[in-house]
């Protein structure tokens, strides 16, 4: 079988809302991985992979081997494996490169493929509004805060970022099975932002993103789309990118 197929998935958020549930959906990910390595040609996963994550300069959070080692599985065979730093794991630095061969993307990206262009980014910090989390990337993205945080013990840091972690409005939503609404306002942020790019941009063809928790696909153009992946907390979705199209399945 040939290997066609391009293939996009964001927002797993592991870790919440507690570990008996992100072992479910960790699993979930390896075996929807592990069907779509027989006919992908690249494999884009576009951010919060990981709920919380700090890569210590010599240690890395605990858990997460399956999915570790189903994307070195992957990688070794030759397929190559993207993955777009979110707001959740924005502090993942050399790690996720060195160890499993994933190209560690940090800024959005622009792609051809069967002649299409995709605009490929996580979402966070683009468009208009959303001003208390650009503040706050700015501080987390302040190199002097990562070299105090990473003096805490790992220990004390990893347990303080799992704790808010799970405290979080994200993950009250994913132990009650609903959807985050505040996602369901705010994805108007992309779909205005990438209206306004594919005026300033014609050749873009698609815009994809994650961050937003909703599968859309929508016009924003006569010539461009835009695409928002969903989430693995509710809706277990995902891109398929296929003969010049795109499309959104759900992995039940």
């Amino acid at each position: 079988m040939g290997k066609t197929k391009l293939y996009f998935a964001s927002d797993f958020h592991l870790g919440i809302p507690d570990n008996k549930k992100s072992l479910i959906r960790e699993k979930m990910l390896v075996s929807w991985l592990d069907k779509i390595s027989t006919d992908a040609s690249e494999i884009f996963l576009m951010g919060d992979v990981f709920d919380f994550w700090f890569e210590y300069k010599f240690v890395v959070p605990k858990g997460y081997v399956r999915l570790l080692g189903k994307i070195a599985e992957i990688t070794d065979s030759g397929i190559p494996v993207h993955l777009f730093r979110g707001n959740h794991d924005i502090w993942a630095f050399n790690y996720l490169h060195d160890e499993l061969n994933v190209q560690l993307h940090r800024k959005p990206v622009v792609r051809e493929f069967d002649g299409k262009k995709l605009f490929l980014a996580h979402g966070d910090g683009l468009g208009l509004g959303d001003h208390g989390y650009k503040l706050l990337k700015r501080v987390f993205e302040f190199k002097p805060n990562q070299f105090l945080f990473k003096w805490l013990h790992p220990d004390l840091g990893s347990r303080m970022g799992i704790y808010f972690s799970r405290k979080s409005r994200l993950a009250h939503f994913s132990r009650e099975g609903k959807t985050d609404n505040m996602s369901i306002h705010n994805e108007e942020i992309l779909i205005h932002f990438a209206e306004k790019e594919a005026i300033a941009n014609p050749e873009i063809d698609y815009f994809i993103f994650g961050h937003r928790h909703i599968p859309i696909i929508q016009n924003v153009s006569d010539n461009a789309e835009v695409v928002i992946l969903g989430d693995w907390l509710t809706h277990f979705s995902y891109g398929v990118f296929e003969d010049g199209k795109m499309r959104i399945e759900y992995y039940k």
